[in-house]
Parts: structure tokens; C-alpha cells; sequence
């Protein structure tokens, strides 16, 4: 079975084992894989600081008949099943431990937000949404820690873009020589990754660096494992690029799901015990 089955058949399960009513993207028709409300795919209810989030970025999560995030393997409605929890009692110095960016001691994180976006350039039209991004105080060396989340989307088949020539010609790659080469290299199509958008984490990488400078941020590639080749493929095309970025002093590093699943689970299964029972019966 492909990867992207594999997790659709989990998250299908899942919905059936809860007694989840699923209907098609267009409510009678197309694959059963949405639920008939957004609060039925979310383990909390968006609260109005996330739902505005999500209504002012540029995905369209929650607009339509069936809204995006409604999907059980919803890239967004996983992030947010992981992340606005511990917002929600301003612990977001637990989660950022658990993602690896900081030290057990380490408490600067103060909120969680979505669909945060650092333009690259005023002349572009369109900013990139970083999915989750945990803020911390001024006076931290890392004033975000920026998280690009990803679900089915590496499995899907769909393919991604590359990188258009108008980011090339900025002047912003000062400091960063290799990550424009490999820009260069995957411009205008990238026929050097199969499974990992590299020009979307450059473009991360660009709006950071922009608006808070090289040393100012880290980054977390956070993805979701999955079986056979097209898992270990994944992985492969990650750790190549992360291997790039490094080399230019980015602050970068990548996490599985099921890795931060495990972790929060040894951690926090007592003191936390309906979230972590939810999110491992669900994501593990």
C-alpha cells in the first residue's frame, strides 16, 4: 500500500473507531475522508486567536462546504491537535522542548500562532505561511522558532514547484552561497527532490532571515513518517538539504510526528492523559 493510503486508511479507522460520521469533499460525493463538522477532526475547538490565524493566511482551511481542515489527514487539523493545547495554559516552552529547540531549563517560549507570514519582498504579491511558529521574549537569542508541518502532502503524488527566477534575482542571499546554488539548481523545476519542497523551506528560510536576520530563528521540518520506500526516501531528501542549509549557518533541524507523539507521550502521559491518549491513538 502506498504512503499516502497508509495514513488515510489510519485516519479513516480512526473516525469509524470513534463513531465520526466521513462524507466526500462535496458532501455526497468524492472519497469519505471529511467530517461533517471541523470539530469533529480537532481534539479542542479552535479558539478565536487560532481561528483568525487560519481565516487570515492563505490556505483556505476553513472556507467551502467541507473546509480543508475538516479532512481527517488534514495537515493544519494535525498542527493544531499538537500545538494550540499547550498554548491554551501558556505552556508553549513544554512543546518547544519536546520539538528540540531549546534545553529542559529553557522557559522563553510565550505563545503559539498559525499561519504566520515573513514576506521575502515588498514587490512580491504573496508572503509564505509558516505553519506554526512559537514565539519567545525579546531578549532571546532565537526570537521564533518556526515550524513547517507536514502531513500526507510528501506522498500524495502531486509533485511541487520549483523555485521561480524573480527570487533569484534578489539581493538577499548574502551569507547563504549554498542554499543559492541549490536555488539555482531547482529553478524554475525542481527535478532534484521527489518527496521533500525544498523551495518552499527556502523561501522560509528568505522571509526569515528578512524580517529577523540569520542568527535570530530556528527552523523545525516537522513531517509524518510512513512506511516502506517512500518513507525512507523522504528522510533521505531531508537530511540532504538539511546538510545544505547547515553549511550556511542555518539553524535548522527536522523531527518526525510519531518522534514528538513518543516524546510528549513519556512525558506527559499522567499530568496530560486525554490529550496524549488522544493524539497517539490517533497519530501513532
Amino acid at each position: 500500500m502506498k504512503a499516502y493510503e497508509q495514513i488515510l486508511a489510519k485516519q479513516t479507522e480512526w473516525a469509524r473507531n470513534n463513531g465520526i460520521d466521513l462524507i466526500g469533499s462535496k458532501g455526497d460525493r468524492g472519497r469519505p475522508a471529511y467530517t461533517r463538522n471541523l470539530d469533529d477532526n480537532l481534539y479542542k475547538p479552535l479558539n478565536p486567536r487560532t481561528e483568525r490565524s487560519f481565516r487570515e493566511g492563505d490556505g483556505s482551511e476553513l472556507t467551502g462546504t467541507q473546509a480543508k481542515m475538516q479532512a481527517v489527514h488534514s495537515s493544519s487539523a494535525l498542527s493544531v491537535n499538537i500545538f494550540q493545547f499547550w498554548d491554551s495554559f501558556s505552556k508553549a516552552h513544554l512543546i518547544a522542548r519536546s520539538c528540540g529547540f531549546c534545553y529542559r531549563t529553557t522557559q522563553v517560549s510565550q505563545r503559539i500562532s498559525f499561519e504566520v507570514k515573513y514576506p521575502i519582498s515588498d514587490s512580491f504579491g504573496f508572503s509564505p505561511n509558516i505553519d506554526v511558529v512559537i514565539e519567545n521574549t525579546p531578549a532571546s537569542k532565537h526570537i521564533v522558532y518556526a515550524i513547517e508541518c507536514k502531513f500526507t502532502e510528501a506522498y500524495g503524488g502531486w509533485g511541487h514547484s520549483g523555485l521561480k527566477k524573480q527570487y533569484l534575482d534578489l539581493d538577499i542571499w548574502e551569507e547563504l552561497p549554498n542554499l543559492q546554488k541549490l536555488a539555482i539548481s531547482i529553478s524554475p523545476k525542481d527535478c532534484q527532490f521527489q518527496y521533500l519542497h525544498v523551495a518552499q523551506l527556502i523561501k522560509h528560510i528568505l522571509g526569515l532571515k528578512r524580517a529577523l536576520g540569520k542568527s535570530s530563528f530556528r527552523l523545525l521540518y516537522l513531517w509524518y513518517d510512513a512506511l516502506g520506500t517512500e518513507g525512507a526516501k523522504h528522510r533521505e531528501e531531508i537530511y540532504e538539504f538539511l546538510e545544505i542549509a547547515k553549511s550556511d549557518d542555518i539553524a535548522i533541524h527536522e523531527l518526525s510526528y510519531q518522534e514528538l507523539i513518543a516524546r510528549l507521550a513519556s512525558e506527559y502521559r499522567v499530568s496530560h492523559k486525554e490529550y496524549i491518549e488522544y493524539i497517539t491513538s490517533r497519530y501513532l
